[in-house]
């Protein structure tokens, strides 16, 4: 298996060049995150990920996770490696400093995820969903809640869990049974059993904090009455240190496809006289408070895609330039090594392109994030915080759909020997099997954005969103005499147009049957989603130019130019088919419809 080799200058670049750190650093409290803080950021995050968790990758997987008599054990090298990672401030970055964050943009710690899910996407799930019930904490908790967990969660010395499913109720979350009584002094016993609780029991952290969706006695039916509730592993103390065992246990670890290293557990809550909880905000509003969570987790889920697939691809082009096999296509000399082929080049670059958008689109919604949490303007944080909901499902469900293609095209180009799982090439692909399914399958992703981000409004955010392409588009005119860029912008025109047009269709065809807009919800995703990826890779192509042009003779000259050929190849080998999706829009839910529920 190829050593993982943090990619820190195409990071820097999408950082830089695409995502725009300068303009994030410059906004209110984030001044000292100076270039060389970034890059020092870069360069020891690196090291961790390549030489602590990349090498527990593939041990991981092997080995998996143990429960035995109530305690679950994970591979060797986990828990000293999480102590590592929470004794070196990693889990810190981007959280406020009145909680012992560092007060890092979302942006750098985007960055930073980065590293540690393509090293060991296993890993890595832990601080991902501990970060995402700290950032709902602190929207939501108490100052008692937040005193007590915060600093613990944000330090990572506890972890946090989201407990949403069970087994009767997973994406309609209206059915959930799990039942929550008041107890006296603010407390409330919990009784029910969740499912698919990543992370839900182990023994990396001292206590786990558990965010759990139930229902009180008097609460409505369905979604608007479901509250939610802090549920630790171990009641704080007086002093605020773990102590009694809570009433919860882990009654078994699921035997997966993927991610063997991460447990995921069926919890217990509740089995004698109830576990004990807290409320977080208000009650039956446990859904709304949870989706400050389940949103932060679809970013990281879609930052997940981007590791994979970047993980698969070194793998890919590492076998490829090994692998002799033929005679090289150009010279016709023989042993050439299987690189010197064209369709293998193919390969490879369908895997760089989707790798390099899917980074683009991730750090691009990550810097979103940040100007609409800090600008100074109230207008400019509505229209950045807009363009963020509408863009999340995106890139939750376009990285994660492109790493599982990704992953399998890495199997392909290593022939026979990646169908063998001691070249490692098939542990990418299994491990990327989830991520269009965890946090709210791709297709609830598709629904969420025709149904809440197009429609809603009446296409107001996906015309502000498509004003801000055709803004990019232009703005690849003042290199008109690039070939090369000239046929990216070309190739962006169409694919606006086609989404422009797409978007209008769903407008219009909404108003007569609301159906037919969800039949046609994920090729709708899947264009925009390409589309956006064109945008940005266009941006990073004249970028590269302008960079060029300043100094023809640059150091980074190779580096340069294949920016600009990557995305040449997004625009006119990927976003093609992607534009013929606006005609699988227009006439393709009909037939979907069409077919009677009972022909299945």
């Amino acid at each position: 298996m190829t050593d993982y080799a943090p990619p820190l200058k195409e990071m820097q670049f999408a950082l830089d060049h695409v995502a725009g750190l300068g303009a994030v650093v410059s906004l209110p409290g984030y001044g000292y995150a100076t270039p060389d803080m970034a890059a020092a950021i870069l360069e020891e995050g690196g090291k961790f990920a390549s030489q602590v968790l990349a090498p527990l990758n593939a041990t991981g997987d092997r080995a998996g996770v143990r429960l035995e008599n109530g305690v679950l054990t994970t591979p060797e090298g986990f828990p000293a490696a999480y102590r590592a990672f929470v004794e070196a401030g990693w889990p810190s970055l981007q959280f406020d400093p009145e909680h012992g964050g560092q007060g890092l943009p979302w942006l750098l710690s985007t960055a930073a995820m980065e590293l540690w899910n393509t090293a060991n996407l296993s890993f890595a799930l832990c601080p991902m969903l501990t970060q995402g019930a700290a950032e709902m904490l602190a929207l939501y908790g108490t100052e008692e809640q937040k005193r007590v967990y915060l600093p613990r969660m944000v330090s990572g010395a506890w972890t946090g869990t989201m407990n949403l499913t069970e087994p009767q109720a997973g994406t309609d979350l209206g059915e959930i049974r799990t039942r929550a009584e008041a107890a006296g002094d603010g407390r409330f016993r919990i009784k029910g059993q969740k499912i698919f609780i990543t992370f839900g029991e182990h023994d990396m952290a001292e206590n786990i904090v558990h965010m759990v969706l139930a229902r009180l006695p008097d609460a409505p039916q369905g979604v608007r009455g479901i509250s939610l509730f802090l549920v630790p592993k171990y009641l704080p103390d007086g002093a605020g240190e773990p102590g009694e065992r809570n009433d919860l246990r882990c009654l078994s670890s699921e035997d997966k496809l993927g991610i063997h290293a991460a447990p995921t557990c069926v919890m217990a809550f509740g089995e004698a006289e109830g576990a004990v909880g807290w409320l977080v905000g208000e009650e039956n509003q446990g859904l709304a408070h949870m989706f400050a969570m389940m949103n932060n987790e679809r970013l990281a889920v879609g930052l997940q895609g981007v590791a994979i697939m970047e993980r698969a691809y070194q793998q890919a082009v590492a076998f490829a330039r090994e692998r002799i096999q033929g005679r090289d296509e150009a010279t016709g000399q023989p042993g050439a090594p299987i690189i010197r082929h064209a369709d293998v080049r193919r390969m490879l670059l369908t895997m760089r392109a989707k790798t390099e958008a899917g980074r683009a689109l991730a750090y691009t919604a990550a810097a979103m994030l940040d100007t609409a949490r800090r600008h100074p303007d109230e207008a400019v944080r509505a229209a950045e915080n807009a363009l963020v909901e509408f863009l999340t499902p995106i890139v939750k469900a376009w990285p994660t759909d492109a790493a599982v293609e990704t992953a399998s095209i890495g199997i392909q180009v290593h022939g026979g020997m990646g169908f063998i799982e001691e070249t490692g090439a098939a542990q990418h692909y299994r491990d990327a099997r989830i991520l269009p399914i965890y946090e709210g399958t791709n297709g609830i992703q598709a629904r969420d954005l025709v149904g809440r981000k197009v429609m809603r409004d009446g296409g107001e955010t996906a015309r502000s969103f498509l004003a801000r392409l055709r803004r990019g588009e232009a703005a690849l005119a003042a290199f008109h005499q690039d070939p090369a860029i000239a046929a990216i912008r070309a190739r962006l025109v169409d694919g606006i147009d086609a989404l422009s047009e797409a978007t209008e269709w769903l407008l219009h065809a909404g108003k007569d049957d609301p159906q037919r807009p969800m039949a046609a919800a994920a090729p709708y995703l899947s264009l925009a989603g390409t589309v956006a990826g064109a945008w940005l890779l266009g941006r990073g192509a004249a970028a590269a130019r302008g960079a060029l042009d300043v100094d023809s003779g640059s150091a980074d000259r190779a580096f340069l130019e294949a920016k600009i050929a990557t995305a040449r190849f997004f625009a006119e080998h990927l976003l093609p088919p992607a534009i013929a999706l606006r005609d699988t829009i227009a006439r393709g839910s009909d037939p979907i419809l069409a077919m009677p529920v009972e022909a299945f």
